[in-house]
């Protein structure tokens, strides 16, 4: 902390500020784990059992301490440019509350501690769960921090999302493959949200000096590029959504409006002078967005376990195939993955239901 000033820290204050970092009210954000839940047990439901149970809870458990590892070395390396931002100036780290040493030590004690519980889960799980860490530390850690980097910071960031579902999925299973359009999908909504809350940040701070001063990248955005990246973000989101969609589970074309209403009233938070947008852990404030989050949450929740043969015959292709797709090998040849009426319907009925690619 600069000064000259030397300030006595009791043990107290310093416990209390090294909980602090560890940010465990973010562990809202854990909530992204559940898709990646939710659609393998829609494939097979027989997943669900007790056992099961256990593994989510052991699983979040060691989710939590891997995203408090990252938040962790997050705060301690912020720490001098935090005290270039008006609110965050008031952070443990650059307040100089935290012992740095210690710091260090609890960042790699955390990860160790989550790693060593996710193995109890699956390897393909403790693999992702190292996944999640590296992409923290890459994210914050010089030379290579991300988060300097302009777009990068936002698209290296918003890969914990479906580096969450994967590890959701690898909870409930490691024999049915996660579809790579889902995955894609998942990474450019978090994409969405993250430019969005960069937007925000960068609009309440009318000081371009400083904001430069507090987050590299803000050197080369402006509200107009984030605002296009946004767009971006969003049209490649939603294709790869509609991709998994069609392909797996053309239900959930009926809770498409909900998902972009959500969409929507998220853009118009982000215009909002101290919006929620820039601490999205603070999001369960708002009422109009969590009661469209919610329904959207749990209609495309049961949508997933709701077959509708008449949406698939709405959706019939009409146009002839072309030479090409004639001539390539029938898609569901393949043997696809799931419980025997899934295999029954993905081989019977239009628009494979099984998710093995």
């Amino acid at each position: 902390m600069s000064g000259s000033i030397s300030v006595k820290i009791s043990v107290s204050d310093r416990l209390r500020a090294h909980l602090s970092i560890a940010r465990l009210d973010h562990s809202i954000k854990n909530i992204f784990v559940l898709p990646g839940v939710v659609v393998p047990l829609s494939v097979c439901p027989g997943l669900f059992n007790l056992q099961l149970i256990y593994r989510l809870v052991v699983g979040m458990v060691a989710i939590t301490l891997v995203a408090c590892s990252n938040y962790v070395i997050n705060e301690v390396l912020d720490a001098q440019f935090d005290r270039q931002h008006p609110v965050k100036r008031n952070r443990p780290a650059a307040r100089g509350l935290v012992n740095i040493p210690v710091a260090y030590a609890q960042w790699l004690l955390m990860m160790i501690a989550g790693v060593a519980i996710g193995l109890s889960i699956s390897r393909l799980f403790t693999l992702t769960l190292i996944a999640l860490w590296i992409m923290g530390s890459l994210y914050n850690i010089p030379p290579i921090r991300t988060k300097d980097v302009a777009y990068l910071d936002v698209l290296s960031e918003s890969i914990n999302n479906p580096l969450r579902m994967l590890l959701g999925w690898y909870a409930v299973t490691s024999a049915v493959i996660p579809p790579v359009s889902l995955l894609i999908a998942y990474w450019m909504i978090g994409c969405y949200f993250m430019a969005l809350k960069r937007f925000s940040e960068l609009t309440e701070m009318k000081d371009r000096a400083m904001a430069g001063a507090y987050r590299a990248s803000f050197k080369h955005y402006t509200p107009e590029s984030l605002l296009i990246s946004v767009m971006f973000y969003a049209s490649t989101g939603m294709l790869f959504l509609g991709a998994f969609i069609i392909r797996y589970r053309m239900e959930l074309i009926l809770g498409f409006p909900l998902v972009a209403l959500t969409m929507a009233i998220y853009l118009k938070l982000a215009f909002r002078a101290e919006s929620a947008v820039q601490n999205p852990e603070k999001l369960y404030r708002g009422p109009m967005l969590m009661a469209c989050f919610t329904a959207t949450a749990l209609v495309m929740g049961l949508l997933l376990f709701i077959h509708i043969p008449q949406l698939e015959r709405f959706f019939l292709p009409t146009l002839p195939p072309s030479p090409i797709a004639s001539a390539t090998p029938a898609a569901d040849s393949v043997e696809p993955i799931g419980p025997p009426t899934d295999r029954k319907r993905a081989n019977g009925t239009p628009g494979s239901r099984s998710m093995n690619s």
